[in-house]
């Protein structure tokens, strides 16, 4: 079952910890975003595999969009 990554709202990327093919246990950071000076991390909600990774340092995201998705 894959699982999707999405933003809780809109943020600027600051940073990625991750790639497509990292493993990842549950409350994993998979990347900071930051938004209104805050840094807000981007935790994986199951354990897996990155299957997908839509985010670049410096990407600007709208609520909703996807990150990234894991299998």
């Amino acid at each position: 079952m894959t699982q999707q990554i999405t933003a809780d709202l809109a943020a600027n990327v600051w940073k990625v910890l991750v790639t497509e093919g990292s493993q990842v246990a549950a409350g994993d950071t998979l990347a900071i975003l930051e938004s209104m000076k805050m840094e807000i991390p981007v935790d994986a909600s199951t354990a897996g595999t990155v299957t997908k990774l839509t985010i670049s340092e410096g990407d600007v995201l709208d609520e909703g969009a996807l990150i990234a998705e894991i299998s």
